[in-house]
């Protein structure tokens, strides 16, 4: 019998073999570094300019960013507008990173990638973790309902009245800010971790409506086909602080990526409402009605 005075233990590696285990992994340590951004002195807008590659992180939202199923692509108004966008400034490559909503910002500060490209709403409180582009798009909201509307919901008044209403709304959104302005009682307010979850949760009766853009919810509602879903109509939009409600779109990049964020904006310019965008984005349903006209990113964030 072996006792455990009698099993050999293995001896300790000598100071020299661990010093150079240590110098083995160093490299592979680098290059993860590098991956993310850390340990590289360059700007993100030289990295990626010199590299020709650049991270764009996405929610799987159409039609702001998703993944086209039938080409494994990313597309989308963001993604559409960020290659032609990109490719002005030199980056020929773009490299989607999926997440929840909830973690585009964390994700972005993190280093998991170089921009949000996800049609992310400007907010002030957004403002404060991250620097955006100038919008490129503006929009209203919608509810998506039960077939027939069966609590008879066309607001998010409606919703706050009615006393046993659901409302399914994305974490991370505009629309949690909005139900919550809009005083529906928070525990009658249901997250999901994205639109099409929330969607799924009205037709199977988790929830009575989910809360969108106008754009979102049209998406949802068409590409359905179980036909238990419908667009509420009519639908009025919500007035908070006396203003009806409407958001506005844009690129997200880290604080202090200044230059990346003026050339980019410098190229927005030139390029939102030409006939180029419009045609490019008319296929995710985008018209000159969503165009966000004159206002900027620094007007939104001071509101």
């Amino acid at each position: 019998m072996i006792t455990k005075r009698h099993q050999q233990t293995a001896a300790p590696a000598a100071p020299g073999r661990r010093a150079a285990s240590v110098l083995a992994l160093l490299p592979m340590i680098a290059l993860l570094l590098t991956a993310c951004g850390i340990g590289d002195d360059r700007t993100t807008l030289e990295r990626i300019r010199e590299d020709g590659v650049v991270r764009v992180g996405f929610a799987n939202e159409a039609p702001y960013a998703y993944t086209d199923t039938s080409t494994g692509e990313l597309t989308g108004e963001a993604p559409e507008i960020a290659r032609v966008i990109l490719a002005d400034m030199g980056v020929t490559e773009m490299r989607g990173v999926q997440t929840e909503f909830g973690s585009l910002i964390p994700g972005l500060n993190a280093g998991r990638f170089d921009i949000v490209a996800a049609g992310m709403y400007i907010l002030p409180e957004r403002c404060e973790q991250v620097a955006f582009s100038n919008p490129t798009y503006g929009i209203g909201e919608a509810i998506a309902v039960r077939a027939g509307n069966p609590k008879d919901l066309h607001s998010y008044e409606d919703i706050r009245d009615h006393e046993d209403a659901r409302f399914g709304v994305v974490t991370g959104a505009i629309q949690v800010d909005y139900a919550r302005d809009m005083q529906i009682p928070q525990d009658r307010v249901i997250l999901f971790p994205d639109a099409s979850s929330a969607v799924a949760g009205v037709r199977t009766g988790r929830v009575d409506a989910y809360g969108g853009t106008a754009l979102t919810v049209q998406e949802l509602v068409d590409r359905d086909d179980s036909g238990e879903i419908e667009r509420a109509e009519p639908f009025t939009n919500p007035v908070i602080d006396g203003e009806e409600v409407r958001g506005y779109g844009a690129f997200a990049f880290r604080q202090g990526d200044n230059d990346i964020v003026a050339e980019f904006n410098e190229r927005l310019a030139d390029f939102i409402g030409s006939e180029e965008h419009l045609e490019l984005v008319r296929p995710f349903d985008f018209t000159e009605q969503e165009l966000p006209g004159d206002v900027t990113a620094e007007e939104l964030c001071a509101r």
